[in-house]
């Protein structure tokens, strides 16, 4: 199963926030995390992510910095800001309410049967 693109785009911001929230990170570095988080069914590419993290950046949730490790080459890392904590919270609140309403809608649906149609009234 792959998750839609839809989806994955509405869930990016607060995943990565959530995942810097952890501890600064690089690039490569959140690309594995989020794959992990999901078992594997998250495979967000280097053009998901870069232009996500610049966007954060650009509107102060997210600073970054360039460091080297010893033997490797330098990596940018990037770590959340007490603005993108406060967004954050409220993506979080935000998925609470969507989760908590699907939860609802699912409950109700029982098994999930092939979608048949009903007729409209005065249709037979």
């Amino acid at each position: 199963m792959r998750v839609t693109k839809d989806l994955v785009a509405a869930s990016a911001t607060p995943m990565v926030l959530g995942i810097l929230a952890e501890g600064e990170s690089y690039g490569y570095a959140i690309l594995r995390r989020i794959n992990e988080l999901s078992g594997g069914e998250l495979d967000w590419t280097e053009g998901l992510l870069y232009p996500l993290l610049h966007r954060l950046e650009r509107l102060g949730h997210v600073e970054s910095s360039w460091q080297s490790v010893a033997g490797e080459r330098r990596r940018k890392y990037y770590r959340i800001t007490r603005s993108g904590l406060a967004e954050l919270a409220e993506q979080r609140r935000q998925w609470d309410t969507v989760v908590g309403a699907l939860k609802q809608v699912w409950r109700g649906s029982g098994d999930f049967r092939p979608f048949t149609a009903i007729p409209l009234e005065g249709q037979a």
